[in-house]
């Protein structure tokens, strides 16, 4: 069981003035006004989160956001969660709490020296024999983990938390889902996979048969309700790929809704990281949310 714990003493913490496009629905109401810190959480593994949350006091739905998984070693060691500050906002001006946990130095494992937390490795290995499942299983420990913090902090809601992911950490969010954990209401994903782009090449994936078999495993045991959003242009995980994986994964047992969105600015890998792309996603998310209260 986690130990309740102090948090470290934020480090940043000011009222973001960031313009965020809405969707239609709330174009008419006056968005909340939001904060957005950086919070130290004493878990087993110390983690560093990035923190978007509404004004005011009471306990709210938690919304725990992983990022991706960068294809260049250099920038492994601190992978800016920020990238997705548009998206992070729009979930906490629907009131909700949104964490991030920085998942720094633990995709370094090929230069240890580098590693500040090599447990959460997400070196998938060779592509003759890559290992899927584990480094998706590593970010989901450390999803419940954050989860379990939140909630004896008393921060957030314990039956009503939503994970959403992209790329490496979407696939995060697959693998979290094969845990059935009772209080996660949905998980999101967009551009959700592993093993893409090898070597830097576009629509080169690294044993995509492997990847579609490990999407499969994690969907015998998953029941969560998830939404799963790619873009035809998705030079990481184009269309061929993410509708085998979400066939296999439909096909084992799980329960996830596949959107494929047209294609978006020049990789639609990066639709998440986008302002713009906000108008395109935002409808379906918000139908799926209402759908599983």
């Amino acid at each position: 069981m986690l130990r309740r714990v102090l948090r470290i003493p934020l480090i940043l913490a000011f009222l973001a003035a960031a313009t965020v496009v809405a969707s239609a629905d709330d174009a008419s109401k006056e968005p909340p006004r939001v904060r957005e810190e950086l919070w130290g959480l004493l878990t087993p593994w110390p983690v560093l989160t990035w923190v978007v949350r509404p004004l005011g006091t009471g306990t709210r739905t938690l919304v725990l956001m992983n990022h991706g998984v960068s294809v260049d070693p250099e920038q492994r060691t601190f992978f800016p969660p920020v990238e997705y500050r548009a998206a992070a906002y729009w979930f906490a001006r629907r009131g909700h709490v949104v964490v991030s946990p920085v998942r720094y130095g633990g995709t370094a494992v090929d230069r240890p020296e580098l590693a500040l937390f090599p447990l959460f490795f997400a070196q998938v290995g060779h592509c003759d024999n890559p290992n899927f499942r584990g480094p998706g299983l590593s970010i989901a420990q450390l999803d419940q983990w954050v989860i379990d913090y939140m909630v004896n902090e008393g921060v957030v809601e314990p039956e009503k938390i939503i994970i959403v992911g992209q790329s490496g950490g979407g696939w995060g969010s697959i693998a979290y889902s094969s845990l059935n954990r009772p209080a996660v209401r949905a998980i999101i994903t967009f551009a959700a996979g592993r093993g893409g782009r090898v070597d830097g090449k576009p629509n080169n994936n690294c044993a995509p048969d492997k990847l579609v078999e490990a999407t499969r495993e994690f969907g015998r045991t998953s029941r969560v309700p998830m939404l799963w959003i790619y873009s035809e242009n998705d030079s990481y995980f184009g269309p061929d790929l993410s509708k085998r994986m979400h066939e296999a994964f439909t096909a084992a047992g799980g329960k996830a809704e596949y959107h494929l969105l047209p294609p978006f600015g020049s990789d639609g890998h990066f639709l998440i990281d986008s302002p713009d792309g906000i108008p395109l996603w935002a409808p379906i998310v918000s139908k799926f949310l209402d759908e599983h209260p």
